[in-house]
């Protein structure tokens, strides 16, 4: 008989947060290659802390996922610059290093296959806690 089991995290995933600033906490950044195999893909998967304007934490913990694109990574400088990172040409990143960093990210909502949901939009401002 097939067994399956919840976290927080899962229940959580697919809750809609009112647009707004939140702290994010990174979880996990990945990498690979993007379905058509013409460029890369860099998942991001981040937990809300909180509302970064008001302090409310009524959607603590509900996880939040984006990505960049090889194709477009100048969305990444936002992010990157965000995080006090100094972006110039020809210099070298590594994205894991934000792992387990702090970052004020701004979500909106967007409909998706009929459906609505949250929806990051390359705005970033460094963490205040």
């Amino acid at each position: 008989m097939p067994m399956i089991q919840f976290s927080e995290k899962d229940l959580l995933r697919g809750t809609v947060v009112p647009p707004a600033w939140y702290l994010i906490k990174i979880d996990e950044i990945g990498e690979k290659p993007s379905a058509d195999g013409q460029s890369t893909n860099y998942p991001v998967s981040g937990t809300v802390i909180k509302n970064a304007d008001n302090g409310d934490t009524e959607l603590a913990n509900v996880p939040i996922d984006w990505m960049f694109n090889s194709k477009a990574i100048g969305l990444a400088v936002g992010f990157l610059k965000a995080f006090g990172v100094d972006v110039v040409p020809g210099k070298r990143f590594d994205l894991k290093a934000a792992e387990g960093q702090l970052i004020e990210v701004w979500v909106e909502n967007d409909i998706y296959q009929g459906r609505k949901v949250n929806r990051v939009n390359h705005k970033y401002r460094p963490a205040q806690r």
